[in-house]
């Protein structure tokens, strides 16, 4: 199948197609007598595979290494778990990190609300900011 129609197929384009392989994350197809990549048509679902693990938050890097497991022959399911794993604790840590942030501001603005600045001096740069 030639690289149009894989970008066709696994919905994505010929240049991502061209990535992908400079990246490790597709094998670099054999060529037609005319040099013409003529990629196998399993590489559709190898493709639906990394736009899928794309979607999960997994780096191009842990995709390469869920891909390097299977490409062995062995199942990386141990691997994609820890990775979900991780991802998922990331993505807590990061929902921690924004609600306190979120309180943060609020009270921000609240003192916004409260602060005239008709009252500030020339000393201070803003006392919005300033911890009182």
């Amino acid at each position: 199948m030639r690289i149009g129609d894989l970008a066709a197929a696994g919905q994505v384009t010929a240049k991502t197609v061209r990535f992908y392989e400079q990246a490790g994350l597709l094998p670099a197809p054999p060529r037609t007598t005319g040099g013409y990549r003529d990629y196998a048509p399993e590489a559709v679902s190898r493709l639906a595979f990394i736009r899928d693990a794309q979607g999960a938050g997994l780096t191009l890097a842990e995709i390469r290494s869920v891909l390097e497991i299977r490409d062995s022959g062995q199942a990386p399911c141990g691997q994609v778990t820890a990775l979900i794993d991780q991802r998922l604790a990331d993505i807590e840590q990061r929902m921690a990190e924004l609600r306190q942030t979120r309180t943060a501001l609020r009270e921000l603005a609240r003192r916004a609300a409260d602060t005239d600045p008709g009252t500030c001096s020339e000393g201070e740069i803003c006392t919005i900011l300033t911890r009182p």
